[in-house]
């Protein structure tokens, strides 16, 4: 049976702010623990992300047991508590795309942090068990996918020869993180990450069901939120999906089995 390496781990504690790298992850029943369990919401209760917001890569959260510490240049650090008995907030009504989700406030302080380091009137919403969303049941493989607040999936899976076969094409060096990715894995020829059903480690099974679209995000720079080098005109030229009518790159995967299992650094099968 073929093997790959999975290279990296990552989770988004707030989605679209800074990732976190990770040596091993725990696999829950909507992604990797920890992982999209945030958002920051604009005056209607819609989602931001760096499309519109690229100061977002500027803001570093971090998990602790109990905690999620925000940080950011020149803002003094804002811990707030993140147990399941600290979720007291007033419920909100928060929209992804097209998905209308519960979701619990942060509060005002953190509201007031967020919107000093963005510039904008914003929320902080944390999800919680009355999160209810998944992806289109057309790319699920018949399986549930529960998932907080990614864009659609529970787990976007990218392979470090596609993007070498990338920034060879470029003539440019062009970071990992600009395609935020949970899993990183190594071994597998460019791009045939396409042709992978699933990757296997343990008891742990993820079915490998969509590629992923891309948008502007690709073009930020994670660490500064400031315009860097643009990959999709080039990936436009060899990665445009007639079917899905946008640019790929990776692939979205939803839990088969291995929920309560842990993720780590090093061998799979595919």
């Amino acid at each position: 049976m073929p093997q790959a390496r999975i290279d990296e781990l990552w989770i988004y504690p707030v989605k679209s702010c800074r990732g976190t790298p990770l040596s091993s992850a725990l696999l829950g029943p909507r992604g990797l623990v920890g992982d999209r369990e945030w958002m920051i919401v604009d005056q209607r209760d819609r989602f931001i992300t760096q499309r519109t917001h690229p100061q977002l890569a500027r803001i570093v959260a971090t998990l602790a047991d109990d905690t999620l510490t925000l940080s950011a240049d020149g803002a003094a650090p804002l811990t707030l508590p993140r147990g399941a008995r600290d979720l007291h907030g007033k419920l909100r009504r928060v929209q992804i795309w097209r998905d209308a989700a519960d979701a619990i406030d942060a509060g005002d302080e953190a509201a007031r942090w967020c919107g000093v380091v963005l510039g904008a009137s914003v929320r902080l919403v944390r999800a919680s068990e009355a999160t209810l969303r998944e992806p289109d049941a057309r790319w699920r493989a018949g399986l549930p996918a529960p998932v907080n607040f990614p864009d659609a999936f529970p787990l976007l899976v990218c392979n470090s020869a596609s993007l070498a076969d990338l920034t060879r094409r470029m003539s440019a060096e062009l970071p990992m993180s600009r395609f935020r990715p949970n899993i990183v894995i190594s071994g597998p020829a460019p791009f045939a990450e396409d042709h992978i059903s699933s990757l296997r480690a343990g008891t742990v099974r993820l079915r490998l069901t969509k590629p992923c679209t891309r948008c502007s995000t690709t073009a930020v720079d994670q660490r500064s939120g400031e315009p860097g080098i643009d990959p999709l005109p080039v990936l436009k030229q060899f990665r445009f999906n007639r079917e899905l009518l946008g640019v790929t790159f990776g692939q979205n995967a939803v839990i088969e089995s291995g929920v309560g299992s842990k993720l780590c650094l090093g061998t799979v099968e595919y």
